[in-house]
């Protein structure tokens, strides 16, 4: 709940409402488990399940999961056997998982990002992905992707414990836009000046292009207090043939469409769009594909020395954010060479696009983009 609502929430319950309520929200979100001392309707986040850390040159990388019942509204079984039906890919509970991303930025001080999933699997297909292969277990309620924040600020051990977790990406399990109410809803208290208290312009939800979605958030964005919400969008491929043979999504929703839909996002105070480029040898890494990339989008602005441009439109807000494959567990491609990410690079702003490296964290701890997934639970029938 936001604030204000939980306030309502604790007078209709016969408890004190008002400034009363209002300060036990803050000291919920502020203080952690010591805020949960005072009385009032309130629900504890699911607690740490495991732990992971890797080294990156900017800091320890800590993936964690939580677990949660594998049906919604089913009853938690209690003690241990929950924990081994969980690993063992048993019906009681399912894991979610979180990232921790230590930043350092341009003053050399330590923030963390956290990357959050919205849903325990996916449904999306897409061949490079590991969570693709779990399929859908189910999504994720508001309080157990909010709870994921309250985790990782209260209930794990960071390596930096003074370093702030200043971002929030909706880039772990699942697909945003397939459970758009429970992602509206977690912004609003992530965002919430009593709770959490993060910058909108600090949250990122990250779609595989469904364009009903695009659209629907959009149409939040335009609300007050949300115009600095980012937008990153999974491109991965710079025609359909090739898009539509590594995301099923494409199919339906083709290149063409999806960007019309980028061309209507609201952009305010100079905001702009992220267009994520999952780099695969021998896929998608030739100077041809970064060409139509810069077509993608450029638009009308690029055009192909004796040839018209490939699309009509308007030049997006918009960068490139190329990112060097993570291979999956059975993957048939390898990392890419760096100098093959260099070139691709190069030749994107060499055609005018701006575009910046994601560097790579977590790999070995399969905490890297791409690489979320319990083995133990692939392959399950969807449960939503």
């Amino acid at each position: 709940m936001t604030a204000q609502a939980y306030a309502r929430a604790s007078a209709a319950s016969g408890l004190p409402g008002g400034r009363e309520a209002l300060n036990r929200y803050a000291r919920f979100y502020r203080l952690g488990p010591a805020g949960l001392k005072a009385p009032g309707p309130s629900a504890g986040p699911a607690p740490v399940h495991r732990r992971l850390v890797s080294d990156s040159p900017e800091g320890q990388v800590v993936k964690f999961t939580q677990l949660v019942p594998r049906r919604l509204g089913a009853e938690p079984t209690p003690g241990d056997a929950a924990v081994r039906l969980a690993v063992s890919g048993g019906d009681d509970r399912v894991e979610t998982e979180s990232v921790l991303i230590p930043m350092v930025g341009r003053t050399r001080g330590r923030c963390y990002t956290l990357c959050v999933s919205s849903q325990v699997g996916c449904a999306m297909g897409c061949g490079f992905c590991q969570t693709a292969q779990m399929g859908l277990l189910r999504s994720l309620t508001v309080e157990e992707i909010v709870g994921q924040w309250y985790a990782a600020r209260h209930l794990i051990d960071r390596p930096d414990p003074e370093a702030p977790i200043t971002n929030v990406v909706f880039m772990g399990m699942g697909e945003p836009m397939d459970n758009l109410a429970a992602v509206v809803g977690a912004i609003e208290v992530l965002t919430d000046s009593r709770g959490p208290a993060l910058a909108m312009s600090r949250i990122t939800v990250s779609t595989v292009g469904r364009i009903d979605g695009i659209r629907a958030l959009g149409r939040h964005v335009h609300r007050p207090g949300w115009h600095r919400l980012a937008l990153a969008v999974s491109l991965n491929a710079p025609t359909d043939e090739i898009r539509s043979g590594l995301m099923p999504v494409n199919r339906a929703m083709p290149l063409a469409r999806l960007r019309e839909a980028l061309a209507e996002w609201p952009i305010y105070g100079g905001s702009h769009q992220c267009i994520e480029y999952v780099l695969i040898p021998g896929v998608n890494d030739r100077h041809e594909h970064a060409d139509a990339v810069a077509s993608f989008v450029l638009g009308a602005e690029h055009r192909p020395a004796g040839g018209e441009p490939r699309y009509d439109g308007p030049r997006l807000t918009a960068m490139v954010n190329v990112i060097p494959y993570n291979p999956r567990d059975g993957s048939p491609w390898p990392a890419p060479d760096e100098a093959v990410v260099d070139a691709f690079m190069e030749r994107l702003k060499s055609r005018g696009v701006y575009v910046k490296r994601r560097r790579t964290k977590g790999r070995d701890t399969m905490a890297a983009c791409g690489q979320l997934g319990n083995p133990a639970l692939r392959r399950r029938p969807a449960r939503v």
